[in-house]
């Protein structure tokens, strides 16, 4: 690439923009033959799964009221009244079956091609981390329409942690924010959701990603 200005030949690679060089850096690097395939799409299937999840969250939040006299009635005037607001809502109602399994099917394609053993242990405590948080996303978002299903059913899943040796009580309680479910769980439920869970899920990314890009792709089985 030559200098028109100066002729001076062809340009020093210091003379690349910082785009540029990043783009070098981060994107262009081939990815092998064998990732490929349908099959170790999920991961990024997941990752978009999330990021829809968030945009989509980020406009309901718009709307919502996470009080339990507000709760259901905020839920019924979004998906009823606000313009699009039906097909925001069942995006993220559906989105979050969407992502927990793209989440599940992905570990069981890492586990089945052994990408989990050496040197590799690392990333996948981050990937468990990361299916916990995807699932922990399900339960306190299932609770926050504030209906019959979704009290019901939180108290079902609260009365399972209860059944947890030794520390099941003590975490139900926690959650709970009490003995039963009530205006303190629907506030703790809403702040996990939107703020706790996502700061979580980032910081759990962007060490997977780190690794991932470090050690790169795992071989075929």
């Amino acid at each position: 690439m030559s200098d028109p200005a100066n002729n001076r030949g062809p340009m020093a690679p210091g003379r690349f923009d910082l785009a540029n060089r990043l783009q070098t850096r981060v994107w262009s690097r081939p990815v092998p033959m064998h990732a490929r395939r349908f099959w170790y799409c999920f991961g990024g299937l997941a990752f978009f799964a999330a990021a829809l999840q968030a945009l989509s969250g980020m406009f309901l939040t718009m709307y919502y009221q996470p009080t339990v006299e507000r709760a259901y009635a905020s839920v019924f005037y979004i998906s009823n009244f606000v313009k699009y607001g039906w097909l925001i809502r069942s995006i993220h109602v559906w989105g979050a079956e969407v992502m927990i399994a793209f989440v599940i099917v992905h570990m069981i394609r890492v586990y089945i091609t052994a990408s989990y053993k050496h040197p590799r242990e690392l990333n996948w405590v981050a990937g468990v981390l990361l299916l916990a948080v995807t699932l922990a996303f399900g339960v306190t978002g299932f609770l926050l329409p504030w209906d019959q299903k979704a009290y019901w059913g939180s108290t079902v899943t609260m009365s399972l942690i209860r059944e947890v040796p030794l520390v099941g009580a003590w975490i139900a309680r926690l959650v709970v924010g009490g003995d039963t479910i009530g205006a303190a769980t629907l506030t703790r439920f809403y702040s996990a959701h939107v703020m706790l869970l996502p700061a979580t899920l980032t910081g759990l990314l962007l060490a997977h990603f780190w690794m991932i890009r470090k050690q790169g792709i795992s071989g075929p089985l």
